[in-house]
């Protein structure tokens, strides 16, 4: 954008390392360590690993539609910047308003997931007795652990991009190396007995186990949607940020699958029945000692800081894109002078973030359900821009350029339709009352500081959002 439009401007500073760092580890945040047990038990090993593989193809295919118009349009906001030139002003704010919820989710899951993992370093360390959620009890140094988390991060990505991305890379180096740890162990050590069944058996037979999991593929993938979200603050040529975001999606693919294959040759069904953290206890088993445990609990921890620290920069500037193209209060469209950073933006999710452990752990399943559908919109209305704009402007400057992208795009529009299907009432996994609530009252919030915007801002600051698309292109 111009500096008469945006001042002070973004600082490109992110390197190839730190933009596949910031994607990669947004994706493997704490769900593999938390999510994996409960995943082979409800498709089996086979048929959570098939899940994980179909949904990854999915979001592949958005990928490729997010990478091609993140080349485009390297702008902050993403998919704001796509679905307004495709779909115009207010699709745009739903779009966006929605990522921003699946955002928001995973920071304040993330704040609900560290002082759940800490009980395993210190067990009994949850005193000081508050209330009870959904026969949950929860305890004051309990919510105490997240909320200083969250305030940590919410300092690391207000004093700058270039902290954070640091952080990000040293922090994603551990997960590496214990995951490659726990895998080529695994290998040598397991025993492929302890992988049946294969595919489960239960109520809605082996397709209703791969669904029940695929509804966990959208939340735990999300995050290669970070790099257009920083798409200013990206110092590489445009054609190599889609480049990056697709290596980004396969390695998590690889990732998540090989994590599931090595828990299920360490652990049989009824060892996973009664682990809390089953990926830590099956690394124990390939090492037969505490201290390979303990360190997969390291990781888990490590994946917490990088999901989160990805999130607070993904949400913050798609909160500042919004306001900054006056569909939200201007107060959260500004740029701090020195660090550059949209503090306004992470100060508020700093604030939703902080408030996540006070409803304690039943929280981390109600965030996962409600930010998923969020994402699997947003998914969906960025791929319906990719398809739109490839009929409306098939000559538009694209330096990634996707193959047979009429078909990749069709293809991504009729994935994200089904997999945003997986929510509504009458799949095996709908939402509950309790996570409706949750999307509901975002989305009726949103709706009405949309309307307060729309009245005070006009459409003047979208549309000129849009022509600095253009001029970025000319």
């Amino acid at each position: 954008m111009s500096n008469a439009s945006q001042p002070p401007e973004f600082v490109r500073v992110l390197a190839r390392a730190d933009v596949l760092a910031l994607a990669f580890g947004a994706m493997i945040g704490w769900g593999w360590i938390v999510l994996t047990g409960s995943a082979i038990l409800d498709g089996g090993s086979v048929g959570a690993m098939l899940a994980f593989v179909i949904g990854g193809i999915a979001v592949l295919l958005v990928g490729l539609t997010y990478a091609e118009l993140a080349s485009a349009m390297p702008q902050v906001g993403g998919e704001h910047v796509y679905s307004y030139r495709a779909l115009g002003h207010f699709a745009s704010f739903v779009c966006t308003w929605s990522i921003v919820l699946g955002y928001v989710s995973v920071a304040s899951f993330e704040a609900v997931a560290l002082p759940t993992v800490f009980e395993h370093l210190f067990p009994g360390y949850a005193v000081g007795d508050l209330w009870t959620i959904a026969g949950w009890e929860v305890k004051a140094t309990w919510v105490a652990v997240g909320v200083i988390g969250s305030i940590v991060m919410m300092a690391v990505n207000y004093l700058g991009i270039s902290t954070a991305a640091l952080l990000q890379k040293v922090v994603t180096g551990l997960i590496l190396v214990a995951g490659v740890m726990f895998v080529t162990g695994s290998l040598f050590t397991g025993d492929g007995g302890n992988m049946q069944p294969l595919f489960a058996s239960g109520e809605h037979g082996a397709f209703g186990g791969i669904v029940a999991v695929l509804v966990l593929v959208p939340f735990l993938f999300v995050g290669f949607d970070v790099i257009p979200q920083a798409a200013e603050e990206i110092n590489l040529p445009f054609r190599d940020i889609g480049k990056v975001l697709v290596l980004s999606v396969i390695m998590a693919v690889c990732w998540y699958t090989l994590i599931i294959l090595g828990t299920s040759l360490m652990l049989d069904n009824e060892a996973l029945q009664g682990s809390s953290l089953s990926v830590p206890d099956a690394m124990t088993a390939v090492f037969d000692a505490s201290w390979a445990g303990n360190l997969m609990v390291l990781a888990g921890i490590a994946g917490i800081i990088t999901s989160w620290n990805a999130f607070y920069i993904g949400g913050s500037r798609a909160i500042y894109a919004l306001a900054h193209s006056g569909m939200l209060p201007a107060f959260l469209g500004k740029l701090h002078p020195r660090y550059k950073t949209p503090t306004n933006a992470i100060i508020l999710i700093g604030v939703l973030s902080t408030a996540a452990p006070f409803f304690g752990r039943p929280a981390l399943v109600w965030l996962v359900d409600a930010g998923g559908l969020g994402i699997v919109l947003a998914y969906l209305f960025v791929a319906l821009s990719f398809v739109i704009l490839r009929y409306r402007e098939p000559d538009m400057p694209r330096p990634y350029h996707v193959g047979a992208g009429k078909l990749v795009g069709v293809l991504a529009v009729l994935l994200s339709l089904g997999m945003t299907c997986l929510y509504l009432p009458g799949s095996p996994s709908a939402l509950t009352p309790v996570e409706w609530s949750i999307f509901g009252g975002w989305m009726i919030a949103g709706l009405a500081l949309y309307g307060w915007a729309r009245r005070h801002y006009g459409r003047e600051m979208g549309d000129r959002l849009i022509k600095a698309a253009y001029d970025n292109q000319s």
